[in-house]
This record gives structure tokens, sequence and C-alpha cells, in this order.
């Protein structure tokens, strides 16, 4: 359950550091500049920690897929950028495809215990 925390932590800071930069103006802001620095160390030194209770294959699939999902919905109600059928049919597959690799994932885990008993 740690790690699931971690992997969560990892992906609002990713969120919060993409924020940023769209605010940071091509870096021509420094305090977003460097929030937006901030975000994403933070983001990857938690993946990187997460990576010690998650596959990698898994947490990072679920770190880019929910960031990516996540950013989306910030662009569409913050900065009111266009959401039409074909966004929400790619948001629905990121978000499926997240939930099939982590039944994969539970699915391997569970082969590898029984085949060590």
């Amino acid at each position: 359950m740690k790690g699931y925390f971690i992997l969560a932590t990892a992906i609002v800071c990713e969120v919060f550091g993409t924020t940023m930069l769209k605010l940071s103006s091509g870096f021509t802001k420094p305090l977003f500049s460097l929030l937006f620095v901030i975000g994403f160390g933070t983001a990857f030194y938690c993946l990187s920690v997460s990576l010690k209770y998650i596959p990698l294959s898994y947490a990072y699939a679920v770190w880019s897929g929910a960031g990516t999902v996540l950013t989306a919905i910030i662009g569409i109600i913050v900065w009111h950028e266009p959401f039409g059928w074909l966004s929400a049919a790619g948001i629905i597959l990121i978000t499926g495809g997240i939930a099939l690799l982590n039944t994969s994932s539970k699915q391997a885990t569970n082969q590898r215990k029984a085949e060590q008993y």
C-alpha cells in the first residue's frame, strides 16, 4: 500500500509540475519555472521510490497515464481547451489501459507466488 501512496504523490507532483510549466510562459516567469522544477523533481523522486514496491511496467504506465488524464482535465477546466468525443475516448482508453495493466500485474504476482510454493 505504501508504494501506491508514493506513486499517487508522484502523479500529483507531475500534474502540478505540468501546470506550472504552462504558467511559466516558456520559462519567462521565474516563480512558476522554479515550481515546475520542484514539481517534476519531486515527481521523479517519488516515482523512483515507488519502484521499490511496484513493478516498473505498472508504475510507469499509471504515472504517465494518470498524469496525462489529469492534465487533460485541468486543461479543459482551467484553460478551456477543446473537449470532444475524441478527447473523451482517449481519456477512457488511457484509463482502461491502466486498469488492464493493473489486472495483468496482479495476475503475474499471484502466479509467481503460486510457483514459489
